[in-house]
C-alpha cells in the first residue's frame, strides 16, 4: 500500500511509535526513525532492516528548529520524497501546578505541541505532491486527572493546530489529522488486571497497534476525504458515564 512512500516518525525508537514504524515498515513504506534516544532508534532501525524492510535511524530533538529541518531534508534526499510525518514525540510530567517550574512547562509545550508545528512545517515544504500529516494528541485534551496541566494544554493545542493545519495546507493536498488514544500500554499488558479492562466499553486496555492501525489508516491516499478532524480511540472511556455511589 504504501510502495515508495516516505514517512517520517518521530518519537518512533520505543511505545506507540515503535509500533506505527513497524506497522509501515510491514505495509512497504520507507521508514524513517527520527527520535532523541540514539541506541534506541539505531536498534530499531536495524531489526527492520535485518527483517528486509527499508529504514533508517535520524537523531532528532523535536524541539530544535534547525535539527528538524535536516531531519526533514535528509529524508526526502535519502529517499526521493516525502509523504507522510507522524507527529509522535512526547513527554509528560505530573506534579502540582503549584511546584511546576516555568522551565519544565516551557519543556513540556516545546516537545509536544512547538514540535508539531516545526514538524508539519518543515514536512510540508517538501510534500511536492501532497501528502498526510498525523499528529498524536491525547484524551487528556478533553479531560484531566490532577496534575496534568502542562501535558493537558499541549495536547489541547494539537486538536487545535491541527484543523488549523488542515486548512492552510489543504491548498497543498496534504491531509492534517490528529488521534487521541486513551489508555494505551506501552509496558508489560500481561500484568494489567481484569478491572483494568473491564473500565472499558471494549473491555481492554489499548495496545500501540491500535494506534498503528490507525495511522495506516489516515495515511492512505484513497482516505482523503478525512481532514481536519480528531480519532479518539479509547475503548469507549470518554464516553463513559461515571457515578460514585
Amino acid at each position: 500500500m504504501f510502495q515508495n512512500k516516505t514517512v517520517v516518525i518521530t518519537g518512533a525508537a520505543q511505545g506507540i511509535g515503535r509500533s506505527v514504524a513497524t506497522h509501515f515498515a510491514k505495509a512497504g513504506a520507507n521508514v524513517v526513525i527520527a527520535d532523541i534516544e540514539h541506541d534506541l532508534g539505531v536498534q530499531l532501525a536495524g531489526e527492520l532492516q535485518t527483517e528486509g524492510y527499508s529504514a533508517i535511524f535520524i537523531e532528532t530533538d523535536v524541539r530544535s528548529e534547525e535539527n528538524v529541518r535536516q531531519t526533514m531534508e535528509m529524508a526526502a534526499s535519502r529517499f526521493g520524497g516525502l509523504h507522510i510525518l507522524i507527529n509522535n514525540a512526547g513527554k509528560a510530567k505530573w506534579i502540582s501546578p503549584l511546584e511546576l517550574s516555568l522551565e519544565d512547562w516551557d519543556d513540556i509545550i516545546q516537545t509536544n505541541l512547538r514540535s508539531v508545528f516545526l514538524c508539519s512545517r518543515e514536512a510540508a515544504k517538501l510534500m511536492k505532491s501532497g501528502g498526510a500529516i498525523i499528529n498524536l494528541a491525547s484524551t487528556r485534551a478533553v479531560m484531566s486527572e490532577p496534575n496534568s496541566e502542562g501535558y493537558a494544554a499541549s495536547k489541547g493545542g494539537i486538536l487545535a493546530l491541527t484543523h488549523a493545519l488542515a486548512s492552510s495546507f489543504s491548498e497543498l493536498n496534504i491531509t492534517v489529522n490528529s488521534i487521541s488514544p486513551g489508555w494505551i500500554e506501552t509496558g508489560d499488558y500481561d500484568a494489567l488486571r481484569p478491572s483494568d479492562h473491564a473500565q472499558h466499553f471494549s473491555n481492554r486496555v489499548g495496545k500501540p497497534d491500535d494506534i498503528a492501525r490507525a495511522c495506516l489508516y489516515l495515511a492512505n491516499p484513497e482516505n482523503d476525504f478525512i481532514t481536519g478532524t480528531d480519532l479518539t480511540i479509547d475503548g469507549g472511556m470518554t464516553k463513559k458515564m461515571i457515578y460514585e455511589e
